[in-house]
C-alpha cells in the first residue's frame, strides 16, 4: 500500500472491495490513514463488517439507482402486481423528483420529509404522503438489511397522517331505481352483480360461468399485469397464482385463501345471471361479461360504471369500489349480522376461516342474503322483478 503522494500529508490508502452496485457496476470502500498501523486495523474491521452484513455503505448509490434496483429485483419478487404497480409511480412521481439525487447513506430524516413536503405542495393529500412515507420505509429497509446504508431514515421522523376521506355510496332509494334502470341494459347483469354482492370489480369482470350455480365463486379476479422481458411471462413473485386470459389479463388469485368467497345466489341475482347466460353465447375464455366479445379492461370498468350511473339518473360521485359500500349499508339496513356482512363482502377486517366456509355457515349466509333480497323487495317490487324468460 504506497503513500498517496497527491495529497499535502503521507497518506497510506487501502480499499475494500465489495458487491456489485444496483447496475452491476464495481464498488469499492477506499480508506487513508496517516498511520499504517491505523489503516491495517481500519481495513480489518471493515472486512469483518463485511462479512457480517454482507456489504458496507458508500456514497456511490443515488436514491434514483437503489430505488430502481429495489423494484426491479427485490420488490418485483415478493409483492403482487397490484402493489408493484403503485410502489413504481409513488417512486417515479415523488420520491425520485425530490430526493433522487441524494446519495443513499445520506439520506437523513429531513430528506424523507422533504419528500412528504412536495406531496403536499403539489395538492395531493397526506394519504399520498403517507403512502410514499411507507413505501421508503419498505425500501429503505431492505437497503438496511443488503448493508448498503446504517439506518433506516425513514424511522427516523413520524409518518403522515392518513386524510380523512368521505366514503361515498348510493341509499336505498338510489339503489333500487339503479336495479330499475339496470333491468332495460344489456349489460345490466354485470352491474347488478356488482350492487348484489358487494364484489371487487375484478372479482366481477373476472367471473367464469363454470363459476355460477346455486352460488357464486369468487375465487379468482380479472387484473393486467406487466410482463417480463421473458415472451408470455407476467411480472409476479414466484408463488403468485395466475392464468393467462387475453392480452395482459390475467386471473388471479386474492391475497389470501380467506379471501376466495363463496356467495349464496338468491333471486333477483340468480334469476339475473341466469338470464344474462341464456341469452348470450359462450366465448373462448369461459367469462361471464365481456365487453364488445372481449375480457372486460379493468380500467374502463370504472368508466362504464359511472357512465350507467349518470344513465339511471344519478348524479352522485360513486366509484365503482364505493359500491360495495352501498352493498355493506344495505345488508346492515336489512339487519345482516357483522360477521356475515364481512364474510359477503371480503372485509380484511375479520379473520376468514376455513369455518366460515361450513354448511352451517352457508345456512347462515343463504339467510343472509334472503333478508337483503326482501329489503329490496319490499321497497320496490317491480324494480327488482328478475327478467322475463324467453
Amino acid at each position: 500500500m504506497p503513500a498517496d503522494k497527491t495529497l499535502p500529508l503521507k497518506y497510506w490508502t487501502g480499499v475494500v472491495e465489495l458487491p456489485p452496485g444496483p447496475n452491476g457496476e464495481r464498488r469499492r470502500k477506499p480508506i487513508r490513514r496517516k498511520n499504517k498501523a491505523e489503516l491495517l486495523k481500519e481495513l480489518a474491521k471493515l472486512r469483518v463488517d463485511l462479512e457480517k452484513r454482507g456489504d458496507i455503505p458508500t456514497a456511490n448509490t443515488t436514491v434514483e439507482k437503489w430505488f430502481s434496483y429495489w423494484l426491479d429485483n427485490i420488490a418485483a419478487k415478493k409483492v403482487r402486481p397490484n402493489t408493484l404497480d403503485g410502489y413504481r409511480r409513488t417512486v417515479n412521481n415523488h420520491i425520485v423528483p425530490a430526493i433522487g439525487k441524494i446519495k443513499l447513506d445520506k439520506v437523513t430524516a429531513a430528506h424523507v420529509r422533504r419528500v412528504h413536503d412536495a406531496i403536499l405542495e403539489k395538492g395531493n393529500n397526506s394519504t399520498t404522503a403517507l403512502l410514499a412515507h411507507r413505501t421508503m420505509s419498505v425500501s429503505f429497509k431492505a437497503a438496511l438489511r443488503e448493508g448498503r446504508i446504517g439506518r433506516n431514515p425513514a424511522t427516523l421522523t413520524d409518518a403522515p397522517k392518513k386524510a380523512a376521506t368521505t366514503l361515498h355510496a348510493l341509499d336505498l332509494g338510489e339503489a333500487i331505481q339503479l336495479l330499475a334502470h339496470l333491468a332495460t341494459r344489456p349489460d345490466g347483469a354485470l352491474w347488478a352483480t356488482v350492487l348484489l354482492t358487494g364484489a371487487r370489480r375484478g372479482e366481477v369482470i373476472g367471473l367464469e360461468r363454470d363459476r355460477v350455480s346455486e352460488v357464486l365463486d369468487l375465487s379468482w379476479q380479472l387484473i393486467r399485469i406487466k410482463k417480463t422481458g421473458t415472451e408470455g411471462k407476467p411480472d409476479v413473485p414466484a408463488d403468485f397464482e395466475y392464468r393467462h386470459v387475453s392480452g395482459g389479463l390475467y386471473l388471479t388469485r386474492p391475497k389470501s385463501r380467506s379471501g376466495w368467497r363463496v356467495i349464496p345466489l338468491i333471486d333477483p341475482l340468480r334469476s339475473i345471471l341466469a338470464h344474462h347466460i341464456e341469452q348470450t353465447p359462450p366465448n373462448e375464455w369461459g367469462l361471464l361479461f365481456t365487453r364488445n366479445g372481449r375480457p372486460y379492461s379493468p380500467d374502463l370498468a370504472g368508466k362504464d360504471w359511472r357512465k350507467v350511473l349518470l344513465d339511471a339518473g344519478i348524479e352522485k360521485d360513486v366509484r365503482l369500489h364505493d359500491g360495495r359500500h352501498t352493498t355493506v349499508d344495505l345488508l346492515y339496513a336489512a339487519g345482516v349480522p357483522d360477521d356475515l356482512i364481512q364474510e359477503i363482502v371480503g372485509h380484511s377486517t375479520r379473520s376468514m376461516t376455513q369455518a366460515y366456509k361450513s354448511l352451517r355457515n352457508r345456512e347462515r349466509l343463504t339467510s343472509a342474503m334472503q333478508q337483503f333480497s326482501e329489503l329490496l323487495a319490499a321497497n320496490s317490487p317491480s324494480a327488482i322483478d328478475p327478467p322475463t324468460r324467453g
